[in-house]
């Protein structure tokens, strides 16, 4: 037991010490990763709508710019969790929109609470997700007024925007793979499985 605990406090040790490094080369590509990132979204917001309606740049945007620019090889960060996390959650928040009344106390946790569910049983855990099932629900009549369309722009068009980024800016340096070579290692075991069980 004595064993365990030590082992497991170098790994943490190490976690941290990997966690804290200052690599100004990292901070550089994840900075013009998300520069780039939100400023095609906002780019492409410009070019179709007014100033004052900012519905393209929703907020959880720049939280999956820190997962997909700075946490690369998070598991939540995979463009399977990029994409499909914020889209699970947009449907979810639409339909909880849709469907109950507009009451912010009810309608708020139960978007929240079912996109979390929904993104465990798809498999599409994306944190950032919470605050888009939340966004569908509080952001007034802008967001109500376009419903299931809200999925397709501006959550589906952002995330998308936000992988192909993703996808050239870590991608350029030797050090940076994404997606991470380890969720791809997994996809071909899981494959490689179902092959010899089938």
């Amino acid at each position: 037991m004595k064993k365990h605990i030590q082992r497991q406090l170098r790994v943490y040790r190490y976690v941290f010490y990997k966690e804290t490094l200052v690599d100004p080369r990292e901070h550089f590509w994840s900075f013009l990763g998300a520069f780039v990132g939100i400023f095609s979204i906002a780019f492409v917001q410009s070019l179709h709508l007014p100033v004052s309606e900012n519905v393209f740049l929703i907020g959880s945007f720049g939280a999956s710019s820190v997962l997909v620019y700075g946490a690369i090889q998070s598991p939540l960060a995979q463009p399977r969790n990029l994409i499909g996390g914020h889209v699970v959650s947009a449907l979810a928040g639409v339909t909880v929109m849709q469907l109950l009344p507009d009451i912010i106390w009810l309608t708020a946790p139960f978007a929240v609470a079912l996109s979390i569910v929904l993104m465990q049983v798809t498999r599409t855990l994306h944190p950032p997700g919470g605050a888009t099932a939340l966004i569908a629900v509080s952001s007034g009549t802008k967001i109500a007024e376009m419903g299931y369309w809200y999925v397709l722009s501006p959550v589906f068009s952002g995330a998308v925007i936000l992988f192909v980024v993703a996808l050239i800016f870590n991608n350029i340096t030797r050090k940076r793979h994404y997606p991470s070579r380890s969720s791809r290692l997994r996809r071909s075991r899981r494959r490689h499985l179902k092959k010899r069980f089938v």
